[in-house]
């Protein structure tokens, strides 16, 4: 026991017993600083004897907050000086080194051969020609996103800014973003935080990302406000409206930011009160059921001026999906584009359950989404996007080949302005500006600089995607199939994805000559007046 408190209590005992008898010495001017330091850490093992909170410093009083220390510098320490290139937490090495000398418009050429384990299952590839095609022009790949419906079409490119808030992201972030995606003529999707100045001051188009919060057009009670949403939507820089129903790191769950993040400007932009945590409800109150979920969209694009109107999700219940699909058919109401989000996406902050176990990944959600829609005839007149952990032109080909017509980046444009992946978005405290509303912090974010950085990031990934669909025999993002895409299933087996997966013919669904037990019953269960499953099939 003796030993026990020796070692728990010996550096203590050393400072104080080292500046109480160096105290009558103090005119020698060598010791005064030592007497200084340990005074100080004297202090400190004093006030860790007498707090409450912290057993560790309470029994190993000045030392233990060695521990505390630690464990704050160890995400920086993991990645900078413990992981390999390849471990993904959640991006890896490799991945960051990518966008960053993209983004610096450095060469990202890597020399000797690839460090991947290419027969290691799991790993994917893209086949390529005997032939290859002609090098294409990479500021021709875009997609025109609305359908029958719609008025105001809009001429999207294939790679674009993924929702991020004003509020989780700083202003000089935003401002930067907004500025690339305007030096390279992509869209800027504004996340459910609204419409900020910082969106409009530089011009860049706009995906108005509406959530349940219904932020930017909301009655004082919380609720949609249409004539507020009009006067928003009608700007000529937003392009395209999203409602938000689920995001992929926590689908189901809502969304907050917290009070000490809530600035007179977030509140003013979203319409809320300071000092109180800005809650997005985990469901909307403008509907609450498939058809009224139409009803919505199509009061969207009245308002808007016949703006394309979509919806953004992650996919939980397949029946609630095709129950959508459903009402679609019912009330002849389409949306003009899907953005499926998955899982692996990013989040300023939630429950681990939720990030680690809840909600399809994005790739198994998008092959059911684009399923769904062949099967009803509805595939032509729906666009689909993709998110999550994109930031490469082979992440994006990957996307288009199962069925996306383009694909939205939300961490790989944070890396582009600076992020270094150090895990700290929900404390206010981000080392590099990007998500802080901390004045002096964001002013390290130096916006034309990083701007500049937004708009090398998107033309370099998408001219190496050109000089990828080039050696597969391809002229345009459109023409990449599952059968473009392979993947290794043993060490002695590859599959291509249109051999992988099941792939539902045109009007399948319509015939009931369904091509697999899943999709039947899925449909089976759905319904058009409820997200709740048809009991009788569900049985």
């Amino acid at each position: 026991m003796s030993l026990s408190l020796l070692s728990r209590y010996a550096f203590f005992a050393v400072c104080v017993i080292f500046t109480l008898a160096s105290l009558p010495f103090l005119d020698h001017d060598w010791l005064w600083p030592l007497t200084a330091v340990t005074a100080v850490l004297s202090l400190i093992g004093i006030f860790d004897l007498v707090q409450t909170r912290h057993a560790v410093r309470r029994n190993y009083p000045i030392l233990g907050n060695v521990r505390y220390l630690v464990e704050g510098i160890r995400p920086e320490i993991r990645q900078y000086l413990l992981e390999s290139d390849s471990d993904a937490l959640p991006f890896s090495r490799a991945q960051r080194s990518l966008v960053y000398s993209r983004a610096k418009n450095e060469t990202a050429d890597k020399p000797f051969g690839t460090l991947i384990d290419v027969y290691q299952s799991g790993f994917e590839f893209i086949g390529h020609s005997m032939r290859p095609a002609p090098l294409s022009d990479p500021n021709g790949f875009r997609v025109t996103v609305g359908g029958p419906q719609c008025t105001q079409p809009y001429s999207a490119s294939i790679f674009n800014i993924s929702a991020m808030s004003f509020g989780s992201l700083s202003a000089n972030a935003i401002r930067a973003l907004n500025q690339g995606a305007k030096l390279g003529n992509f869209a800027h999707d504004t996340g459910e935080g609204s419409i900020s100045p910082y969106h409009r001051e530089h011009g860049g188009d706009l995906t108005w990302e509406l959530g349940s919060g219904y932020f930017g057009c909301r009655t004082s009670d919380g609720r949609f406000d249409p004539e507020r949403f009009a006067v928003q939507a009608q700007n000529p820089q937003v392009r395209m409206i999203e409602i938000k129903m689920s995001q992929g790191a926590k689908p189901g769950h809502g969304g907050i930011l917290p009070k000490h993040k809530v600035t007179r400007e977030i509140a003013d932009t979203r319409g809320i009160l300071m000092g109180e945590d800005c809650v997005s409800p985990s469901r909307h109150s403008a509907f609450s059921t498939p058809i009224e979920m139409m009803q919505f969209i199509q009061q969207l694009r009245e308002l808007s001026g016949g703006k394309p109107v979509g919806f953004k999700f992650c996919l939980g219940h397949p029946w609630e999906f095709m129950g959508i699909a459903k009402a679609m058919l019912e009330t002849g109401i389409l949306p003009d584009f899907i953005v499926v989000d998955g899982k692996e996406g990013g989040t300023g902050a939630a429950p681990v359950e939720f990030t680690d176990h809840i909600g399809v990944p994005m790739r198994e959600g998008l092959l059911f989404v684009h399923n769904t829609l062949v099967g009803l005839n509805l595939r032509d007149k729906i666009k689909l996007g993709a998110s999550g952990k994109i930031v490469s032109a082979f992440d994006i080909a990957s996307v288009l080949a199962i069925g996306a017509d383009w694909a939205n980046s939300a961490r790989g444009f944070m890396f582009a302005i600076g992020c270094i992946q150090s895990q700290s978005c929900h404390t206010n405290k981000c080392p590099t500006g990007v998500a802080t509303q901390d004045a002096l912090r964001q002013r390290a974010l130096v916006v034309p600089d990083k701007a500049q950085r937004v708009f090398n990031f998107h033309r370099s990934t998408l001219k190496a995607l050109a000089e990828m669909l080039a050696a597969a025999g391809l002229e345009h993002p459109s023409q990449l199939s599952a059968k473009h895409l392979v993947r290794r299933m043993s060490a002695t087996e590859i599959k291509l994805f249109s051999q992988l997966h099941v792939f539902l013919k045109p009007g399948e669904l319509l015939t009931g000559e369904v091509n697999g037990e899943f999709y039947s019953r899925m449909w089976q269960m759905a319904r058009a007046d409820s997200f709740e499953p048809n009991e009788v099939a569900a049985a």
